[in-house]
């Protein structure tokens, strides 16, 4: 298994991949970290699945994914992925989709345990992560350094494997595509969220600025953000 893989470039869509690569019709699905419920949103109207239970520890946005009234295949529920409130071999597909590094480190693997526990034999686990690389993340890392989490989920999945809680299926490395109008729609996406309290002092804040502003065009800022996915099952 390897980290990052550099010279791929790919520019794809990581629902759009998923969708094409996953056994979603009459799956039940289990979505780690749904944040938004964005990505829900569009798999439960895309993707033919029975049913999605939407997992989300952020209790602001668990909040506001309760009053999503359209969405009849969904199910939200609150809680991290340590601590799976589903029972034992109950999902066919889980999902994590950038959310393993902001498990706690101390919980990663008790996550990878838990999602092995969920799934049902021949059930799959696609945890995709941000590769520690690429523009947008030398804006990022400024105020938010995540090197050394994203280091301990990638290992974390290894152990998972290695062990033979998990096996790996595939692993997949291309780029998605982040853009932003100004500074202030990154600010309020990047920093101005609920589930991390960024308080930048005055002097990080012009530096972050800046240093976006260096990659802003009059047509905005576009960014190529490398990403991994680790593709696992779990045994029959």
């Amino acid at each position: 298994m390897q980290i990052a893989d550099p010279s791929q470039t790919t520019l794809l869509n990581e629902i759009q991949l998923a969708l094409a690569e996953l056994p979603f019709a009459g799956a039940r699905v289990l979505e780690l970290g749904c944040g938004k419920a964005e990505k829900t949103r569009m798999l439960a109207e895309n993707s033919g699945l029975a049913e999605i239970v939407a997992l989300e520890v952020d209790t602001i946005q668990h909040e506001r994914n309760l009053q999503i009234a359209d969405l009849p295949k969904v199910k939200f529920r609150h809680g991290g992925a340590e601590a799976i409130p589903l029972d034992d071999h109950s999902v066919d597909i889980v999902l994590m989709f950038k959310s393993l590094h902001h498990v706690p480190v101390e919980h990663m693997d008790a996550a990878l345990s838990e999602i092995a526990r969920v799934l049902k034999p021949g059930g799959q686990a696609w945890i995709s992560e941000p590769v520690f690389a690429g523009e947008l993340n030398e804006v990022f890392r400024l105020f938010h350094n995540e090197e050394r989490v994203r280091e301990a989920a990638f290992a974390a999945v290894c152990k998972a494997v290695a062990d033979g809680r998990l096996q790996l299926k595939r692993q997949l490395f291309f780029n998605t595509r982040s853009f932003f109008e100004n500074f202030d729609q990154f600010d309020r996406r990047m920093i101005q969220v609920t589930h991390t309290d960024h308080r930048l002092a005055p002097e990080l804040y012009a530096q972050v600025k800046a240093k976006f502003e260096s990659y802003l065009t009059p047509a905005g800022a576009t960014f190529h953000n490398p990403q991994r996915v680790d593709w696992l099952v779990k045994a029959a």
